[in-house]
């Protein structure tokens, strides 16, 4: 048998992975608010917006981008853990993560009826669907890049 010896982790590893696992966190938890249909929390992101109105707008997105936000934040979430753990499935996980963010924010780029708040398409809150998918874009290639130099076994 070959004895593969993988190469010491470096510290940027223990860094994106801690702070990919805060931001793909946060997904999951605004994912979970969301389908459980909790106004509160709603209330509590975007005061001026009446609830009901905002989940109606999910609610109205067709099952592709759906099921492509639960694909995104579950399978980051499930990426970062990877990473922390240098398993090599880490890279499947950010890829499916990446490809979930482009079905779902795709959508919400490309072919969704405006959002019940204006406020959720001006200024800073317009790119954040790009940043999204550009985050994405980049755990899964550094994920990559780990795995090419060995720290991922």
């Amino acid at each position: 048998m070959e004895d593969v010896q993988a190469a010491k982790a470096p510290v940027h590893l223990w860094i994106v992975g801690l702070l990919s696992l805060i931001w793909n966190g946060f997904g999951c938890y605004d994912y979970l608010m969301t389908r459980m249909r909790n106004e509160e929390y709603f209330r509590s992101m975007m005061p001026n917006v009446d609830p009901k109105a905002m989940l109606a707008w999910v609610d109205s997105f067709p099952i592709y981008a759906q099921f492509g936000w639960g694909l995104g934040v579950w399978m980051g979430l499930a990426g970062s853990v990877l990473l922390l753990m240098r398993h090599r499935w880490a890279v499947p996980a950010f890829g499916l993560s990446l490809l979930g963010a482009v079905l779902g924010l795709g959508y919400q780029i490309l072919l969704a009826p405006p959002p019940p708040d204006p406020a959720m398409i001006e200024g800073g809150m317009a790119f954040m669907p790009w940043v999204i998918i550009i985050v994405a874009a980049a755990l899964f290639y550094y994920a990559r890049r780990q795995q090419k130099a060995g720290v991922l076994r």
